[in-house]
């Protein structure tokens, strides 16, 4: 069996939540980034979390997961994609990529993005949710197969891999509902999230 990976972005400033960090927003009375590394850690897979510094208070709440430090997280996205990328223990044959500011993705919705991987040199698979317009969009987790973890090394700025996403084939796998697109950058992101999960 192919062995996969699981990367979170946790390293990004939540500068849009004035004041608040996203990542340590009560869901089902857990930190948000600790629910999240605890379902994907359920998968099997290995679990990754980058994280500013180690003593960071995400560092703290990512549970059981490998922590990357991504110093010079201030340069993007793509500084904590590297940096993950480079901590991947050598066998790992493929890593699904998402920000870790998505409270729907479960452990089942892993699960079949890992059933869906067809190896090391296989096809990019990307998550696809409905949107609420009716319309299927593509979201996250991305899963990369190990031929990709070259090019995701010399990524730069804070596009992540929107450049190389454009050159692949990428084959779409539908998840549940919004799960694949719901991530929530503000204050108001959460409160309308919140009435809806009727979480209030």
């Amino acid at each position: 069996m192919p062995k996969l990976a699981i990367l979170l972005l946790a390293a990004g400033a939540s500068s849009r939540m004035r004041g608040r960090d996203k990542l340590l927003e009560q869901v089902n009375g857990r930190p948000l980034v600790a629910g999240l590394s605890d379902a994907a850690g359920a998968s099997g897979c290995e679990v990754y979390v980058t994280v500013p510094h180690l003593e960071h208070p995400r560092a703290n709440a990512a549970g059981e997961a490998h922590l990357v430090a991504v110093p010079n997280a201030v340069e993007g996205l793509s500084a904590s994609l590297r940096a993950g990328i480079t901590a991947l223990a050598g066998d790992i044959d493929g890593v699904m990529v998402l920000p870790a500011d998505m409270p729907e993705i479960t452990t089942a919705d892993f699960l079949k993005m890992a059933e869906q991987f067809t190896g090391p040199e296989g096809a990019i698979l990307r998550a696809s949710g409905t949107d609420q317009s009716g319309a299927r969009r593509a979201g996250h987790p991305v899963l990369f197969p190990r031929r990709c973890f070259d090019t995701l090394q010399t990524l730069t700025g804070d596009v992540g891999a929107r450049e190389l996403l454009k050159q692949e084939a990428v084959q779409l796998i539908a998840l549940p509902g919004a799960h694949a697109l719901t991530d929530l950058d503000t204050p108001e992101d959460w409160t309308k999230w919140r009435a809806r999960q009727g979480d209030v």
